[in-house]
Formats: C-alpha cells, structure tokens, sequence
C-alpha cells in the first residue's frame, strides 16, 4: 500500500524529471552541428583503452570502417586484438609497439618505432574511408617526446571533416588536450594490482 509520504515523494520525482527533461531537450536542440570529433580518454586510472575499444565496438554497430593502430604495446598479446582481427574488411588493426618503455630501454628504437607507427595513422587521417580511427596509447608517445606534437596536431587537424578520432593514454599533452573535442579523465581510486592480483584475461589482457 502507498503511503502519503511515498506519494509525496513520486510527485517530486515526476516534477524533477519533466524539469529535467525540459532542460536536457533544449540542449540537444542546440546541439545541431555534425562533424567528426577527437575523443581523448587519459588519466591515471584503469579503463582508457578499454572505452575506446568501446568506441571500436559501436562503430562497427553502425557499419563503420575502423583504422587501430596501437602505439607502445606490442610485446603480448590481448583479447581486443585477437576479437577484432576477426572483422578484416571492417578493421585495419596495427600493433607498432615494442612493450612498455620500462621494459624497452631503448629511446632510439621507440622513436624509430613510433614515427613507424604515425606513418601508418597519418595515411588512415588522410583517407575519409576510415569513419573512425583508435590511436591506443598516442598520449605515452608523446609525452616521451617521440613524435613532434605539432605534426601530430596538424595531421590530425587536416583529416577528413567527418573523420572521427579517439586517442588514449596516460598524461595527455595540453597541446592536444586543447584541439579535442570530448576529454575524459580516467581516476585511479583502487586496483587489484596494488594487492598483488596480476594482470586477468579479460580484465587487462
């Protein structure tokens, strides 16, 4: 049986949520521009790459041709690379990496191998037949300064108008941070590492 106090209460609800409503639909009255976007996901915390194999996902949902070109990892395999190899005529899938820079020791080499790398995104961000490019990890190339970021910015800048963009990684330079459309900072509150719980098919791998 419905009490007054929880009648009260649904009557409130309701009258946030039409208010609500009111406000959300005004703006996306306003939001009426079509364009593609760059989508940076950074921070510390666990889940940047994960949200843009997300993206990955959803585009191929809508029959989108999808460039990956990983920078940096390489050095094990990973479940996102093993699934999207499955879709060939859908998904150009890269992976230009030697491994984590602590593991690699060798600047020159990580240089050689992301201007190696770039060279494959830069020809994707030239091609409007890419709806949408993954750029997994561009953030830890560019804070180690492997790559000139104004290259990086004006070959981004220069892709085709509906070409969308998602980049990850850690410490995302401001440079780029500035020209991105939507930017997520990934927050590191706990992770199962730090208990000494190692990396999980599935989870990380």
């Amino acid at each position: 049986m419905t009490t007054n106090n929880e009648e009260e209460r649904n009557k409130r609800h309701e009258n946030r949520m039409a208010k609500k409503k009111t406000i959300i639909d005004e703006k996306v009255k306003k939001a009426d521009k079509e364009q593609g976007v760059i989508v940076i996901t950074t921070g510390n915390g666990k889940g940047k790459s994960s949200s843009g194999f997300g993206m990955v996902a959803r585009a191929l949902g809508h029959n989108m041709k999808v460039g990956i070109v990983q920078f940096i990892k390489g050095a094990m395999s990973t479940g996102e690379e093993t699934f999207y190899r499955r879709f060939p005529d859908e998904v150009e899938y890269h992976v230009m990496g030697d491994g984590f820079t602590w593991n690699t020791q060798d600047r020159e080499q990580d240089i050689k191998t992301a201007t190696l790398a770039w060279d494959i995104a830069k020809n994707m961000l030239s091609d409007d037949s890419y709806n949408l490019i993954l750029l997994d990890e561009l953030n830890i190339v560019l804070k180690y300064q492997y790559l000139p970021i104004e290259d990086v910015i004006n070959d981004l800048q220069s892709r085709p108008n509906m070409q969308h963009v998602v980049i990850t990684g850690r410490a995302a330079k401001d440079e780029l941070i500035e020209i991105a459309d939507t930017v997520t900072e990934m927050k590191d509150v706990k992770h199962a590492f730090r208990s000494g719980v190692k990396a999980q098919k599935g989870i990380e791998l």
